[in-house]
């Protein structure tokens, strides 16, 4: 038994070293646009934290999804909280599950380089939205009588760049339309709609989001215009954005990755190949670049792919 669970532990280890390689490989190559995706996401909290200097505190707006869903109260308002941490958490765990399991749909760089790209665009269109009109906030910590209803003048910019993390998060005001929970949960059930392979997850995903719609709205968080707004301007932003990106290479029919090639292999196979395009005999390289086009559209890194292909031996 203890043989066994070493062998299939050094099994493991093997394929996880392996991805790892190739995924850094990835990474030094589109770690600037991953970077520009993560620092907008400070951007966006920084947005949020300023709209909260301009939030004036007033009587709750009258709302069809406060009439109608029963108010859970201060000490119930962490349920939201947690299915969105049970939504956020799971989707990061599949993203990097090619790392352990033999089969695999996609490079986790790539994945997250899409998915910071839909966030991104989401969240421009959030802040111009939340900053043109300020609402009165609905939740318990924004209406009038609240000290934490509106933050009083900041003393110096570095309070402001500081965001007063997370405690400046968590109780922010002003920052409404449209409901930034619903852009996570959507861009993510969207994601995993196309690249995921269980049914019943899928199923399971969209039941999920229209729970933490509902539990957003009963936690008087938002109003419900905030998660409408979000639920058909999110689904449109992914479907706009994701036809102009290139498509991602599908990795079902190979398979696992090796050890990408080296800067010295690549220039060696390079000049092999020029060799055979010189000498007429290019029908295995006529092949290869038919291949990175999948439905009309071109594959995104489909050098990747044949790298895997040659180090497989095929």
């Amino acid at each position: 038994m203890t043989l066994y669970i070493a062998r299939e532990a050094s099994k493991l280890w093997r394929k996880v070293c392996m991805e790892t390689s190739v995924e850094l490989h990835l990474l030094l190559e589109k770690w600037k646009l991953l970077l520009a995706g993560l620092v907008f996401q400070y951007i966006h909290g920084l947005a949020a934290r300023g709209v909260h200097y301009l939030h004036q505190p007033g009587p709750t707006l009258q709302d069809l999804g406060f009439m109608i869903l029963p108010e859970l109260g201060k000490e119930r308002g962490y349920i939201s909280e947690s299915v969105f941490t049970v939504i956020f958490l799971s989707f990061v765990l599949w993203t990097f599950h090619p790392f352990i399991y033999h089969s695999k749909r996609f490079y986790t760089v790539l994945l997250w380089r899409r998915v910071l790209a839909f966030l991104v665009a989401c969240q421009v269109l959030r802040i111009i939205t939340f900053f043109s009109t300020q609402l009165p906030g609905p939740n318990y910590h924004c209406r009038e009588g609240s000290e934490l209803a509106r933050l009083p003048r900041p003393d110096s910019v570095v309070e402001v760049l500081l965001i007063n993390f997370p405690r400046g998060v968590v109780y922010g005001c002003g920052d409404l339309i449209f409901s930034s929970h619903m852009i996570f949960t959507l861009v993510f059930v969207r994601i995993y709609q196309k690249y995921g392979s269980k049914r019943f997850v899928k199923l399971l995903s969209w039941l999920l989001a229209i729970i933490q719609s509902l539990l957003i709205v009963a936690s008087r968080k938002h109003y419900t215009v905030d998660v409408v707004v979000a639920w058909y301007t999110v689904n449109l932003v992914v479907f706009f954005v994701d036809n102009k990106l290139p498509e991602m290479p599908d990795r079902t029919g190979g398979s696992p990755p090796l050890l990408p090639l080296s800067v010295k292999e690549k220039e060696g196979r390079a000049k092999e190949e020029n060799h055979k395009l010189l000498n007429g005999n290019s029908g295995e390289i006529a092949d290869w670049r038919q291949r990175p086009q999948v439905n009309g559209k071109h594959v995104e890194d489909g050098n990747h792919v044949h790298s895997e292909a040659t180090l497989n031996g095929t």
